[in-house]
């Protein structure tokens, strides 16, 4: 063929095979098709039109086999030689064909004749496509299929290697650290380090906002972690108030903190032990209050406003010396928990495929672990499970009898609440049967309406800062000078909380008939925490006061607030995710995101400024150190001088061995120790020295540096050989053994 000369097209295929022959022809005869001079080849004008046909049917599958062929070279690696070789020697018996050697339509689909007009060229490829029309080649192809993948498995990836268990390990502890919750909780424990500074900068001689409570609290924590070691059963007999019984119950006991009361002994571990579960009970409440919002429906972002501002409202500041108020975490994080365990959430209703009996012991767990801690805020938390639960009843069968239908509960969720009630019901029980005798052996310590009505603040206490809230103290402190007892009615949740949730009702996740019962629930809780201030408390604390077993036990009625700030920070929650979730939408519909990143940031301005509101200016002094003679003397024993506050300094001294103590400071002071502290008022003479002793005291211990201004300023270094006693320094005290 000359150079420049043009093919022309074939007018059959070009992987015509060369064996068309009168084999192949239904007439049984014909001419074989030949090459003509310019590359075309030549049909048999006597092909009858059936021939043609099978023709164009053999040419079909010849070409599909050529595409199968040309696809295989692509998947193993296109250019290779190894697959031309592969290629060749499957097609080995196609060579010994003689009509394939003189066939010149067998050039591969789309090729062209060389510029030399080279014909080895042309049939170099038209061997192997020719081939996949031949007998032999099907043949060859079929043995060789099974064998082309274990030839290239060398070149395979290897097979990911098994991890170890220490691999697994690593990984799942991996998976741990970056989970939601760990982060939550790593979140809330760091936030309570920084917004409760300088509490563990000294943790073993300062204690928050005063040394008075806190040291009551401290020596509750060292003697029920000590007593249920030594002596269990002698629980309630505490060391304090000798001779009283039940001493232990005169006061919320923080029953449930006695696990860390049993590590370490003395006053300055009882210093470090309770610092140490002030921070905890911060970082509790607010992972109790974000895993509550959570399980409600609340985003992220919205959950965290709610577990800030539940922790750190500026009303809980002027409660820093109250670890019995703070530690109040246990509340949402049960409620959370049962939800959980429940399958129910604000956002999305009951669901019965997310129930889990397992979460709800758990949430009853938690919730009897807060009842133990006291009955100031654990009352009002059993009253609200056990209205709850009613509630709950109710409509169940409310809507068994509307739609003939029962809801899906299940008879081991059941089982669960039965038991975990019960658990709860019993802790209670336990717990109040001690205040129970106190309030027999002692019926003026039981609180009248009168009591309530010096500690119930007026309306103006909601907006009203304590002086600890380094925001709004000093601006309200006009207002704090005309509340009667402003450490307990000054209740601002927060302006910027209240201006979340006044937001919340017009813009929120939750729907609209939720936000209204939050609402009501808002309204309701600030007008019991208004004690006889809302309409003289007819129609709502007093009530309660009167008919509710342990009610009348509660003398302070705004730390009701705690509800309050609960049901606030869930509507600011529903606000900021509603936020958060149109901020995502508009991000993810703008090309290019900018300004996405900027969008994203500004949902955290409410978390800021509900953590900045919540920044404080608690002192934290400096405890008194224990006396040399208070390691030393043997109980029972008084120290003089004896009052309310000088007392609990005793307590907390006592730590050191807990030798009975006729000192004691509570929320009431028993008649007898007025007794003791209105006959050792002219100690040492003869008359206190037997009366001291019908009681049982075999030791006083008189400091020298609490004396000043009192009748032993003056007594003190008076002779006592006479009155058959003995008198001793030791240290910066005087001892007196009788």
């Amino acid at each position: 063929m000359a150079a420049g000369t043009r093919t022309q097209p074939a007018r059959t295929s070009d992987k015509a095979p060369a064996e068309t022959t009168a084999d192949h022809s239904p007439a049984g005869g014909g001419k074989a098709a030949g090459p003509t001079p310019n590359g075309d080849s030549e049909v048999d004008p006597a092909t009858s039109g059936a021939a043609k046909k099978d023709a164009a049917r053999r040419d079909d599958k010849q070409g599909d086999r050529a595409k199968q062929d040309d696809a295989a070279k692509q998947g193993v690696g296109e250019g290779s030689t190894a697959t031309s070789d592969t290629t060749a020697k499957d097609s080995e018996p196609a060579k010994d064909s003689e009509p394939a050697k003189d066939s010149g339509a067998t050039k591969d689909s789309g090729a062209t004749a060389t510029k030399d007009g080279d014909p080895a060229k042309d049939r170099e490829p038209a061997k192997g496509a020719k081939a996949g029309g031949t007998d032999g080649t099907d043949k060859a192809d079929s043995e060789a299929k099974p064998v082309g993948p274990e030839r290239w498995e060398a070149f395979a990836s290897a097979p990911e290697p098994k991890p170890s268990i220490f691999s697994r390990v690593g990984r799942a502890v991996g998976r741990f650290l970056i989970h939601e919750w760990t982060l939550a909780a790593l979140g809330a424990l760091a936030l309570a380090v920084l917004m409760t500074w300088p509490t563990l900068r000294y943790p073993r001689y300062t204690l928050p906002q005063d040394y008075w409570d806190p040291s009551l609290q401290a020596w509750q924590m060292a003697w029920s972690g000590h007593i249920l070691l030594a002596e269990p059963a002698r629980l309630w007999q505490s060391n304090t108030f000798f001779p009283e019984l039940w001493s232990f119950a005169f006061s919320d006991t923080l029953l449930g903190y006695a696990p860390a009361g049993m590590l370490g002994s003395g006053p300055e571990d009882a210093v470090l032990r309770y610092n140490i579960m002030f921070v905890l009970a911060h970082a509790l409440a607010t992972f109790g209050a974000y895993a509550l919002a959570r399980q409600l429906g609340a985003g992220r972002i919205g959950a965290a406003v709610a577990g800030v501002s539940y922790t750190y409202a500026p009303w809980l500041l002027a409660q820093a010396g109250h670890l019995h108020v703070l530690s109040n975490g246990g509340i949402p994080l049960a409620l959370a928990m049962l939800a959980r365990g429940h399958g129910w959430s604000l956002r999305h209703g009951y669901r019965p495929e997310r129930r889990h009996d397992g979460w709800v012991y758990a949430g009853w767990l938690v919730a009897a672990w807060q009842l133990s801690l006291g009955f100031g805020i654990g009352l009002p938390f059993a009253y609200f499970l056990a209205g709850a639960v009613l509630v709950t009843a109710v409509l169940f069968f409310v809507r068994r009898l509307r739609t003939g239908q029962a809801v899906p509960f299940g008879r081991r969720l059941f089982v669960a609440d039965v038991l975990g009630g019960v658990l709860f019901a019993g802790v209670g029980l336990l717990m109040a049967f001690p205040f129970f005798k106190v309030t027999e052996l002692h019926p003026y310590a039981e609180r009248t309406i009168g009591d309530i009505s010096l500690f119930s603040p007026p309306a103006s206490g909601f907006v009203t800062a304590p002086g600890e809230s380094r925001i709004w103290g000093g601006l309200h402190e006009g207002a704090r000078a005309a509340l009667p007892w402003h450490p307990e009615m000054t209740l601002l949740p927060g302006f910027v909380l209240y201006a979340l949730a006044a937001g919340g009702l017009f813009f929120s996740v939750w729907r609209l008939r939720h936000r209204l019962l939050l609402l009501a629930g808002v309204l309701l809780t600030m007008a019991f925490a208004m004690g006889t201030r809302f309409f003289d408390g007819t129609f709502t604390y007093v009530p309660l006061f009167e008919h509710l077993p342990g009610w009348s036990g509660l003398r302070t009625p705004g730390r009701l607030m705690l509800w309050t700030t609960l049901l606030l920070g869930l509507l600011a929650a529903g606000a900021v995710t509603a936020l958060t979730d149109r901020v995502r939408e508009l991000t993810a519909q703008r090309i290019p995101s900018w300004p996405g990143p900027w969008l994203r940031m500004a949902t955290l301005l409410p978390l800021l400024l509900v953590t900045v509101e919540g920044l404080n200016t608690t002192p934290h002094p400096v405890v008194p150190t224990q006396p040399a003679a208070m390691r030393s003397a043997e109980g029972p024993l008084l120290v003089l001088p004896s009052n309310q506050s000088l007392d609990q300094h005793v307590m907390l001294w006592s730590t050191s061995g807990f030798p009975d103590v006729v000192n004691g400071g509570s929320g009431f002071t028993p008649r007898q120790l007025d007794d003791v502290r209105r006959v050792s008022q002219s100690f040492p003479d003869q008359t206190s020295v037997d009366y001291l002793r019908t009681l049982g005291v075999r030791t006083v211990v008189l400091l020298r540096g609490q004396v000043a201004g009192t009748p032993w300023e003056i007594s003190i270094d008076a002779p006592v050989e006479s009155l058959g006693i003995s008198r001793q320094e030791v240290g910066d005290a005087v001892v007196y053994r009788l």
